[in-house]
């Protein structure tokens, strides 16, 4: 709070500044003194950056950023260029889930790799280590591809809850598909059914309040994670919910990249077909994934559900491979899902198919595929022709020449809109969920993704990728350097943008 005081104040010491200086006819001395003040914030605020200790480039970016733009400079500094830094704006919520995770795990078992291959061993080992979520080996997964296969299985196990609901998006709208789902929510609560309801305060704007309204009155508990009503200088307004969570009676999660709305269906004509992947799972891992949910809930309203031993009890299930749920975000270790999708790329020991929406990659990242391409394993990424917005279309876009410089295969997917989050590594171990490859999800958004090893669900993730790739277009490097002057401007303006998207 004192620190969100301070920044309010120098903010608003900027603004004064530039008011009395430009747009009064105060003394010349008076506004050499507004000068002085200006520029004493603009330099406190440049040494506090240059005590971060970032990259040399970076620091020097947001230097010229606040002194060649005056007070707009500042402002997107606030609210963009040191968001990832500040760890203390979720500081209660980390601690407190950091404990939660502690008590409710395991973590006197030790892990069992012995049935994993020596590239998943030491993923496993990895990812084991900095994360507080443990693998599961007895754990159910299926595949949804698209919304036709999602929305009818989700819908038809809201239908058969017996105790409770638990469900969590970042974009869920009051559109044909949002009632639908909207009315099973209020149909199960009125037969005496825990319905909880968590949606992103941001994403989720188009959720109209009658909605909201109508499900309270049903006996809906619902929840908005930060509301826009917190304030424009409230930094948190920037770090969004991106989780995607259903789970219904403990027994059965779902996650993955699909949101509610009708252009999730391919109905929105401006959109067009929208290939996404989603997953169902039963068995102890949706404990994993429940956790999260009740965490994020307990962060919004305050009631601690995991003291419940009924909200918190595994149902294993005959599984064939391992699970493991991970959850990451401003309230888990800085940049753990960057880490661990790095740790991932470099286990590679045959192949590395990536598909993404958006792909803004940090220089690890792109450092692990461009070795790995050098050392002779298969490296795919699959990105959308079109994308949802120009910033992210051309950023990615950028990064494309040292890519096929380095021999990786791109293609552009031509059906439609590709919005899956999905890596797969060596054929047999794979990503899905919620984080796109981008600054914002590595840093700013809450995200949760599910990793697999030996299991039937990687099989079909292989199985549609290669159906997505027919369905797309090899990008040749030759005719992609022949792009003219004016895409290569778009391209390098939008990069300059990477870190904020």
């Amino acid at each position: 709070m004192k620190r969100r005081i301070w920044e309010f104040f120098l903010t608003l010491l900027l603004l004064v500044s530039l008011y009395v200086v430009f747009f009064t006819q105060a003394p010349y001395v008076i506004k050499m003194v507004f000068v002085l003040l200006y520029s004493s914030v603009i330099i406190y605020t440049i040494y506090s950056l240059i005590l971060e200790n970032r990259t040399a480039q970076h620091t020097l970016l947001w230097i010229y950023v606040l002194i060649f733009f005056p007070f707009f400079g500042y402002m997107f500094y606030l609210y963009s260029g040191q968001l990832y830094l500040k760890g203390y704006l979720f500081k209660s919520k980390r601690k407190n889930d950091r404990d939660e995770w502690i008590r409710v795990s395991k973590q006197d078992e030790k892990p069992d790799y012995t049935d994993l291959k020596r590239h998943q061993t030491n993923f496993a080992k990895h990812a084991n280590h900095i994360t507080l979520t443990r693998l599961n080996r007895k754990t159910a997964t299926k595949i949804l591809k698209n919304g036709d296969e999602t929305f009818p299985e989700i819908k038809r196990r809201l239908l058969e809850a017996k105790e409770y609901i638990h469900i969590q998006f970042y974009i869920f709208r009051s559109d044909r598909l949002g009632k639908e789902i909207m009315d099973i929510l209020i149909q199960k609560a009125k037969e005496g059914v825990k319905v909880r309801f968590l949606f992103d305060g941001v994403g989720s704007l188009s959720l109209q309040q009658h909605d909201i309204d109508r499900m309270k009155k049903a006996g809906v508990l619902v929840q908005a994670f930060l509301p826009v009503r917190y304030g424009f200088f409230n930094q948190k307004l920037n770090f969004r919910n991106h989780r995607k969570i259903v789970v219904i009676d403990g027994k059965v999660g779902f996650v993955g990249g699909l949101n509610v709305g009708i252009e999730y269906l391919g109905e929105n004509p401006d959109i067009g077909f929208w290939r996404d992947t989603h997953m169902v799972m039963e068995g102890e891992a949706v404990q994993v994934l429940h956790a999260i949910f009740l965490m994020d809930w307990e962060y919004v309203c305050g009631e601690d559900l995991l003291e419940d031993p009924h909200l918190t009890t595994a149902y294993p299930s005959e599984g064939d491979g391992t699970v493991h749920v991970v959850a990451s975000g401003p309230d888990t270790q800085l940049g753990i899902m960057s880490d661990l999708y790095y740790s991932l790329i470099s286990s590679a020991e045959k192949s590395i198919w990536i598909a993404t929406p958006y792909f803004v990659p940090n220089i690890a990242i792109r450092t692990a595929l461009r070795i790995a391409a050098q050392k002779g394993i298969q490296v795919r990424l699959m990105v959308p022709e079109i994308n949802d917005g120009f910033l992210t279309q051309y950023a990615t876009r950028s990064y494309f020449p040292e890519l096929l410089r380095a021999g990786i295969e791109i293609y552009s997917y031509q059906k439609g809109f590709l919005h899956q989050k999905v890596i797969i590594i060596d054929g047999d171990t794979a990503s899905i969920g919620t984080a796109n490859m981008d600054m914002r999800s590595f840093h700013l958004n809450f995200e949760v993704n599910v990793f697999l090893l030996n299991t039937n669900s990687v099989n079909d993730l292989v199985e549609q990728y290669e159906g997505d790739m027919e369905d797309s277009v090899k990008l040749r490097p030759v005719e992609f350097y022949k792009r003219g002057h004016f895409e290569r401007t778009k391209e390098s303006f939008a990069r300059l943008f990477s870190g904020v998207l």
